[in-house]
């Protein structure tokens, strides 16, 4: 009944093994040298960079001007990093972000944000707000980073003099 390799179903109970030597050897049959073949297996991923281009909708969706990008990212990692590549743990390492949910300010500068497009996948990125303007010296005591992204100043209040009266 029948020759596993004629190109029929298997019997009933009985299952095809597929050659191992394809998925070794690569895509050509002749096959690659060993440290080549591991090389271009393990290297860091072949995303195309057109993946990380700004779409023209993107604005739109997620908000913000180009014309009039924010000053500092408020980063926080997200996911974890075990199991990733050296390579996006030393970043995450550099960016003070080894605690996961503990924002991080970065400036909105193409060095930093070059790094940050390399671990993308474990983190959020949000523009830092300033409903209440810029603090000054005295304020940055007071102020506190909402989970929104949001830096808020607490407004303290101020002893008011009272006027004597005179009767």
């Amino acid at each position: 009944p029948g020759n596993p390799l004629s190109g029929r179903r298997a019997p009933r109970g009985c299952a095809r093994v597929a050659s191992p030597l394809p998925a070794v050897l690569g895509r050509r049959p002749e096959g690659i040298a060993p440290t080549q073949w591991a090389r271009q297996k393990f290297t860091k991923s072949r995303i195309p960079a057109s993946v990380f281009q700004p779409r023209p909708g993107d604005h739109e969706k997620y908000g913000g001007d180009p014309e009039q990008p924010h000053k500092v990212h408020i980063v926080t990692r997200i996911k974890s990093v075990i199991g990733r590549p050296y390579w996006e743990k030393k970043i995450v390492h550099d960016l003070g972000l080894d605690k996961a949910h503990q924002p991080r300010l970065h400036k909105n500068i193409p060095s930093v944000n070059s790094r940050l497009k390399i671990i993308k996948h474990l983190i959020r990125i949000q523009p830092l707000k300033l409903p209440y303007g810029l603090p000054t010296e005295e304020e940055m005591t007071d102020t506190f980073l909402t989970s929104k992204g949001e830096l808020i100043i607490k407004q303290r209040l101020k002893p008011v003099e009272q006027e004597e009266i005179k009767s």
